[in-house]
C-alpha cells in the first residue's frame, strides 16, 4: 500500500517543479526526496517525472496522478489540522492600502488558517521573502531578486481628486489652486499622473505630507487641498460625493500601477500557500 509520505513528496515535487525546492519546502534531504520519488514510481508502474538540468517535468501519468490526488490530499491536510486543533500560518506582507482594502477581506476567507500580515516597503518586503520570514508578498514593484516568482494581480488605475470645495464645474472641474496633499514630499503620485498625462511635472508644493494613503485620502475629503490615488482607494468617496473626480485635458492617458503577487520558487508545493495563491487571484484580479 502506498504510503501517505510518498504521495506528499510527489505533489510536492510536481507542484514546486524542482527536487531540491521540494525538499526545503518538506524539510527532508534531496536524496531522501529522489528515494521516495524512485519508490512511488516503482509501485505504480510508471515514470512520473522527466528531470533535466532545471529540475522536473511532470509526465503525463503524472499529471493524471497529481490531479487525482491534489483536491483529496489538501483536504485530508486540512482537516487532520482542524482534528488536532491545529491551523497552518500564512505570513504575508504587502502595501497597507492594499492589503486592508483588497487582499485581507479575500485572504481571511481561507479556513484553518493563521495569517500574519506585515506591512512595508517593498525592498524590506521582499528582502523577507528571500530569506523565508514571508510566504507571499504584494507588491507595487516588479521584483528583482533572485529565487523568486511574480504574476500580475490587479492594475490600479490613478486618477486626480479633491474636495468639493476645490471643484469647479463652469470648468469642467479645472484644477485652480488647490495645494497638494501627498503621500512624500517628491509628490510620487502626483508626478507620475502629471508625466503621463502633461508630460510635464505638476506645479505646486504640498500642504500635507503623509506616507499613508489612506490618511491621504482622510485629509482630502477633509477638504485639505487635492491629491492623487488609486481609483480603489476612493470608489466609495468618489460614488458618495465625498470627493470629486477633477477632468484635466492631457494628451496621455491615465496612468496605472500593476500590483504583482510574488512568492519563492517553488513555494506552491506547499497547499496553503497555493490556496492562497487561487484566492488571491480569484479575488483581486480585476482592472479598477
Amino acid at each position: 500500500m502506498t504510503s501517505l509520505d510518498l504521495l506528499r513528496t510527489f505533489l510536492a515535487v510536481h507542484r514546486a517543479g524542482s527536487v531540491t525546492a521540494a525538499a526545503q519546502l518538506l524539510d527532508l534531504s534531496q536524496p531522501a526526496v529522489t528515494a521516495q520519488l524512485k519508490t512511488l514510481e516503482k509501485q505504480v508502474g510508471k515514470p512520473l517525472f522527466h528531470r533535466h538540468a532545471r529540475g522536473v517535468t511532470t509526465t503525463a501519468a503524472g499529471e493524471d496522478l497529481a490531479r487525482r490526488l491534489a483536491g483529496p490530499l489538501d483536504d485530508l491536510t486540512a482537516a487532520l489540522g482542524d482534528f488536532v486543533g491545529g491551523k497552518v500560518s500564512l505570513h504575508v506582507g504587502g502595501p497597507a492600502e492594499f492589503m486592508t482594502l483588497k487582499a485581507l477581506p479575500a485572504l481571511v476567507q481561507l479556513p484553518d488558517t493563521a495569517l500574519r500580515v506585515t506591512f512595508g516597503m517593498p525592498e524590506e518586503l521582499l528582502d523577507q521573502l528571500a530569506n523565508g520570514g514571508l510566504d507571499l508578498v504584494i507588491t507595487g514593484t516588479k521584483p528583482r531578486v533572485r529565487g523568486v516568482l511574480s504574476a500580475p494581480l490587479y492594475e490600479e488605475e490613478l486618477t486626480l481628486v479633491a474636495a468639493d470645495r476645490w471643484y469647479y464645474p463652469d470648468t469642467t472641474g479645472v484644477l485652480g489652486d488647490a495645494p497638494w496633499v501627498a503621500y512624500a514630499e517628491d509628490l510620487p503620485l502626483i508626478r507620475r499622473y502629471w508625466k503621463t498625462v502633461y508630460k510635464t511635472l505638476p506645479p505646486g508644493r504640498a500642504v500635507v505630507v503623509v506616507p499613508d494613503l489612506r490618511a491621504v485620502l482622510a485629509a482630502t475629503v477633509a477638504g485639505a487641498g487635492a491629491t492623487v490615488l488609486p481609483r480603489y482607494l476612493c470608489e466609495n468617496e468618489l460614488a458618495t460625493g465625498e470627493l470629486r473626480e477633477l477632468i484635466i485635458r492631457g494628451e496621455g492617458r491615465l496612468p496605472t500601477n500593476t500590483i504583482f503577487l510574488v512568492v519563492r520558487a517553488g513555494a506552491f508545493a506547499e497547499p496553503h500557500i497555493a490556496r492562497a495563491r487561487d484566492r488571491l487571484m480569484s479575488e483581486c484580479a480585476s482592472t479598477s
